[in-house]
């Protein structure tokens, strides 16, 4: 029976540490790391319902890609039932549940986030963008117009809608950022792509990507790095024959559209 430190490990070798942004928190970040492990969920938050799923199927470790704290986004400065971070840390202590997260490393690793993206979407010698080892360019197949292209994106993905800007013409050559990559979309439109897949676009840069002559999708930020999960949960299975490797069945977009 593996130990979560032993778990750990293998998850830099997909992902290795160096790989991360400075800024982020990744590894281990609760728990014992002598502790034997026989059931892993994976799931790509820890939220309360993805440690009571846990608790609930038996699951000691929840391997997750974003971090359960991270100090640049929500500073951990007391642990109280009455606060939100500290009720749901005090829930994995106390159910001995540990957690490793891995995060930006996951973003930039070969095989990784955007690597899964790029696959998820057919596309074909998807490469790293040298500047920063994240995002991914691919080309379909085949040029198809972009109502086509969305089509395709809402089956691959399942998001729950899609937010975009048209562009102005058909779509080939691709460029993927899971979650919050919008800043990209200058640099992708230089390097000759004519569409951007990425998540949480701010409204300025909607504009600024039709001037640009860019089709820019938001596709969301769980739908576009949960694609993450079945890749790990097929990695740790391959590592950990004996173990129980499980994706959430719980954890689901939480956004909705009214239109």
């Amino acid at each position: 029976m593996p130990t979560v430190k032993e778990v750990e490990s293998y998850l830099y070798e997909l992902a290795p540490r160096e790989l991360a942004q400075s800024w982020d928190n990744v590894g281990l970040l609760i728990g014992a790391v002598e502790q034997p492990v026989k059931r892993v969920l994976v799931a790509l938050d820890i939220t309360m319902q993805v440690v009571l799923e846990a608790r609930e199927t038996g699951c000691d470790l929840i391997v997750s890609h974003h971090p359960v704290m991270n100090c640049a986004w929500h500073p951990v400065q007391s642990l109280r039932d009455d606060d939100l971070q500290g009720r749901l840390l005090r829930s994995l202590v106390q159910n001995q549940i540990a957690a490793i997260c891995m995060h930006t490393n996951m973003d930039a690793a070969a095989g990784g986030v955007n690597d899964a993206l790029a696959a998820a979407l057919g596309l074909t010698n998807a490469a790293p963008v040298e500047a920063n080892g994240i995002e991914r360019i691919g080309t379909l197949p085949a040029s198809v117009p972009l109502e086509e292209f969305l089509t395709h994106v809402h089956h691959s993905l399942h998001p729950n809608g899609l937010r975009y800007v048209d562009g102005g013409y058909p779509v080939h050559r691709i460029a993927v950022g899971g979650g919050a990559c919008g800043d990209f979309f200058v640099q992708a439109s230089a390097l000759g792509c004519d569409t951007f897949v990425t998540a949480d676009v701010k409204y300025n840069q909607f504009l600024d990507a039709a001037e640009l002559g860019l089709s820019l999708i938001d596709a969301g930020h769980f739908p576009t790095e949960d694609v993450i999960c079945p890749v790990m949960v097929d990695a740790l299975q391959r590592r950990f024959p004996d173990l129980e490797i499980m994706k959430s069945q719980q954890h689901q977009e939480v956004i909705r559209y009214f239109i």
